[in-house]
C-alpha cells in the first residue's frame, strides 16, 4: 500500500480522487450533499481552532529534537494560520465522500455488512481529504516545531527547497495512519449509536452522539499513535535524508530503537485528549448542524 500511495503523482492522486468525489456526490441529492458540506466543514473548525494548543505540544513531544528545543510550552499558536485556512475544505471533503459513500451502499446499512461499508466510507474519505490536509499539516508541523519562523515564512522556504511536491511529503503516511484510525474509529461511532438508540428505543441527542465520538476517537487515538509518530518524524525531518524517503516500517524501527516503546507512543496522552474532546466536538457539531440542515 506504501509503495502505491508514493508510486503515484500527486496531481494523479488528486485528478482520481477528486473524480471519486464527484462520481460518489451523485448518489445524494442536493440538500444532503450541502448539509454534509456545511456541517462537516464547521464541525472542522470547530475542534481544529478550540484544542490548537494541544495538537502543538503533542508535535513537539513527537519531534525528533525534543520537545524543549521544538519550543517547549512556548508560541503553543504557532501555525494556526495553516490549520485555520485547510479545516473548513478538509473536514468538508471527507464528510462529503463518508456520506456519498454510504449513500452508494444504502441497501446494505440494516445488514452485517454495515460495518464493512462504514471502514470503505470513512476509508475513502481519508484519501480525499488528505489532499487537503497533508500540505497544511506540513506547514502547521514546521511551524510548530520552529515557532521562531511564521506560517508564511515556513511555506516559502517549503517550496524553494522541496517545490510543491514538498507540501505533499509524507501524504502516504499521513493516509496509512487515518485510514486504520478511520478504520476504528468510524464503525466504532455508528456501533455505539446504534446501541444507545436501540437501548432507549428512539432517536440520538446530538450530545449523545458526541459522546459516542469521544469514546470512539480516544480508542483509535491511542492504538494509532505510532503511526502518528512516523507521520511527524517524516514531515518534519530535512530534506534528502532516509527519514524524509517516507519508508514508514524503517521510520518505526528508527523510533524503536533510539526511543523504545515510549518513543512510538510519544505523546499519545495530548493526542487521546485532543481527539476524544474533538471527537465529542466535531462529531457532535456534525450531527447537530447536519440535522438542522435537513
Amino acid at each position: 500500500m506504501t509503495g502505491l500511495f508514493l508510486s503515484l503523482s500527486v496531481s494523479g492522486s488528486a485528478l482520481t480522487s477528486s473524480k471519486t468525489t464527484l462520481v460518489l456526490a451523485y448518489n445524494m441529492d442536493r440538500r444532503e450533499f450541502t448539509a454534509s458540506l456545511l456541517a462537516g466543514g464547521c464541525a472542522g473548525m470547530c475542534v481544529d481552532l478550540t484544542l490548537f494548543p494541544l495538537d502543538t505540544i503533542k508535535t513537539r513531544l513527537q519531534s525528533q529534537q525534543g520537545f524543549y528545543k521544538a519550543g517547549g510550552f512556548r508560541g503553543v499558536y504557532a501555525g494556526v494560520p495553516s490549520a485555520a485556512i485547510g479545516s473548513f475544505p478538509n473536514a468538508a471533503a471527507f464528510f462529503v465522500t463518508y456520506e456519498s459513500t454510504k449513500s452508494l451502499f444504502t441497501g446494505y446499512s440494516a445488514t452485517n455488512l454495515a460495518p464493512i461499508t462504514h471502514m470503505l466510507a470513512a476509508s475513502l474519505g481519508e484519501i480525499v481529504a488528505c489532499l487537503i490536509r497533508v500540505p497544511t499539516e506540513v506547514v502547521k508541523q514546521r511551524t510548530q516545531a520552529n515557532p521562531s519562523l511564521n506560517t508564511y515564512r515556513v511555506l516559502l522556504n517549503t517550496l524553494q527547497e522541496e517545490g510543491f511536491r514538498g507540501l505533499y511529503r509524507g501524504y502516504g503516511s499521513t493516509v496509512l495512519r487515518e485510514i486504520p484510525f478511520s478504520l476504528v474509529q468510524f464503525p466504532l461511532w455508528e456501533y455505539l449509536k446504534a446501541v444507545w438508540w436501540r437501548r432507549q428505543g428512539g432517536r440520538l441527542d446530538s450530545w449523545q452522539a458526541a459522546v459516542c465520538g469521544a469514546l470512539a476517537g480516544g480508542v483509535a487515538a491511542f492504538v494509532t499513535t505510532p503511526l502518528d509518530v512516523a507521520k511527524t518524524w517524516i514531515m518534519l525531518a530535512e530534506a534528502g535524508t532516509s527519514t524524509a524517503s517516507g519508508n514508514i516500517p524503517k521510520v518505526l524501527y528508527e523510533v524503536w530503537r533510539s526511543r523504545g516503546i515510549p518513543g512510538l507512543f510519544a505523546g499519545s496522552i495530548p493526542r487521546v485528549t485532543f481527539i476524544s474532546m474533538g471527537g465529542f466536538i466535531f462529531l457532535g457539531a456534525y450531527e447537530k448542524v447536519r440535522r438542522t440542515l435537513l
